[in-house]
């Protein structure tokens, strides 16, 4: 069994995979995040928009594009943040100190950042198992890693109950942008119920760090004001303003986000993989021994993401085109012929 560096556990951590593994930044895949691989060509920018802090104008546009983007209803309340991990960070400040309950496993940050505010936290494995005492729920959907999904009306009748006696239902759509149709963006702005959504993933530019809550206009009004003045950058909110009013591009990105996955599942189904799960992001597979499979994909400068609840599971996100695909199937059938060797 390979032991991993704890820094390795996480996507996106290519310096660390650098310092085990070797090789320079380009010599590497790097398949171990959930974010599309190919984002369209960048808007042309004003120098303006570097230079000044961002105005109140410039928000008001990326928000109007955002409730046209994710349907949201005008009654809905919209706050634009630098990546939804500032909002997540953010919200407990702002509820009640009350049960929590989290379907897990999930994406892991909303665990910490209840149980770093001081509130109790409770695992469930799905939404019938929520206890009657929670009053804070929380759902990732599609689910991180494993896909799990919740139909729309699950989600809405429980929001209702919370709602009944003051609480709260928390819905991450990170991934919901590239599969469509379970969205409950559409419900927002009604009392019991914030939605997430994640600009970075689907449009490929995680780096631009811009994400949106959406829910009723006191709580967006909070985390506005607890994410303080100037909190998203100019040149992020006209990226955002111009990319989520193009319903046009948006569906460009959404077909060949599909590309990437339908070759992302060939190829791992030419290797012998079968997923567990996953979404048009990524797709995680099952092996006995994912932690030797993750360290000899390393050692071929191709980095996925391992799991330290799940050993026996690889999350691996999309290719950009065939020849990343061709470069992971080689990858993959020496790795694995290494493994059983």
């Amino acid at each position: 069994m390979e032991t991993l560096d704890p820094a390795l556990r996480h996507g996106g951590a290519l310096d660390a995979a650098i310092a085990n593994f070797g090789g320079r930044r380009e010599d590497w895949l790097d398949l171990s995040t959930g974010i599309n691989p190919a984002p369209p060509p960048m808007p042309a920018l004003s120098p303006t928009l570097w230079q000044r802090l961002p105005e109140a104008e410039l928000e008001t546009r990326a928000i109007a594009a955002a409730r046209f983007g994710y349907g949201a209803p005008p009654e809905a309340g919209i706050v634009a943040a630098p990546g939804t991990q500032a909002l997540i960070a953010a919200l407990p400040s702002l509820l009640p100190r009350n049960h929590v309950a989290i379907l897990e496993p999930t994406y892991s940050g909303h665990r910490l950042a209840f149980e770093t505010a001081g509130y109790e936290v409770i695992a469930v494995a799905a939404l019938a198992a929520v206890p009657a005492d929670a009053t804070i729920v929380v759902v990732v959907n599609p689910n991180n890693p494993d896909g799990r999904v919740h139909e729309p009306a699950d989600l809405l009748a429980l929001a209702e109950r919370l709602a009944a006696r003051g609480g709260l239902l928390v819905v991450d759509e990170a991934f919901a942008d590239a599969d469509g149709g379970r969205s409950v963006a559409f419900a927002t702005g009604r009392p019991g119920l914030l939605v997430y959504r994640s600009f970075g993933k689907f449009f490929g530019l995680a780096g631009l760090r811009l994400g949106f809550a959406l829910t009723t206009p006191g709580l967006a009004d909070a985390l506005r004001g607890r994410l303080g003045a100037w909190a998203v950058s100019g040149p992020a909110l006209a990226v955002g303003a111009a990319w989520l009013g193009d319903a046009k591009l948006c569906a460009n990105v959404r077909a060949r986000i599909a590309g990437q996955h339908a070759l992302l599942a060939e190829t791992l189904a030419g290797a012998g993989l079968t997923p567990v799960g996953g979404t048009h992001l990524f797709l995680t597979i099952h092996h006995p021994d994912a932690a030797a499979l993750f360290a000899a994909l390393c050692r071929r400068h191709i980095l996925t993401r391992p799991f330290a609840y799940r050993g026996d599971w690889l999350r691996i996100g999309n290719v950009a085109d065939a020849v990343e695909a061709r470069r992971l199937g080689v990858a993959l059938s020496e790795a694995l012929g290494e493994i059983a060797a």
